[in-house]
């Protein structure tokens, strides 16, 4: 399995973790994201990574993609809760990751108007009701969201501090070692 990457990508940093929380063994082959190589549209078009290549020839795209895929295919330990309300909730998550989190996060760190902080409080009112995004268990929905966090805190200096119920999931998070890993990309980056 050869995984097109780039360390500070968080969408590559949710393939990684879950390569990682499945303890799958994979090349890596760095993508200068300033300087994208040509190859890599014949592979996704849109020239982003993570794109996710295995042997004979298959080619996956796209986290959310990757993530379900990985899921499915090797599905021992499940990253998706059992029961079918909290899987649909935590894909609903994952669905509007964008209007949740995303669109936010870019906006602040390009120096526009952001709601990042309503973001945030959002997140943490979420938190509060639920251990994990997905509800009772840890998934691909808190695998989905926990990379931007870690960013917004170690490169935008979002102080986490105020809301408490995220700050404890991401305390929570940072135990597991797949989580752990993605700290220490953040600390050599």
């Amino acid at each position: 399995m050869i995984l097109y990457d780039a360390a500070r990508c968080p969408y590559c940093a949710r393939v990684r973790i879950v390569l990682a929380e499945k303890g799958l063994g994979y090349e890596t082959v760095e993508i200068d994201l300033s300087d994208r190589p040509a190859w890599l549209y014949a592979k996704n078009p849109s020239g982003r990574v993570p794109v996710l290549e295995e042997d004979g020839g298959f080619v996956l795209p796209e986290s959310p993609v990757i993530m379900e895929y990985l899921d499915e295919r090797f599905p021992e330990p499940p990253l998706w809760p059992a029961d079918p309300a909290e899987r649909a909730f935590g894909r609903l998550w994952l669905d509007r990751f964008a209007v949740r989190l995303g669109d936010d996060y870019y906006a602040l760190r390009r120096d526009e108007p952001s709601q990042l902080d309503e973001r945030l409080r959002d997140l943490d009112a979420a938190l509060e009701a639920h251990p994990f995004l997905g509800g009772r268990e840890y998934g691909l929905a808190d695998i989905a969201y926990v990379p931007w966090i870690l960013r917004a805190r170690a490169n935008l200096a979002v102080d986490l501090e105020p809301y408490q119920a995220l700050s404890a999931w991401l305390e929570r998070l940072s135990e597991r070692p797949a989580i752990a890993a993605e700290l220490e990309v953040l600390a050599i980056r």
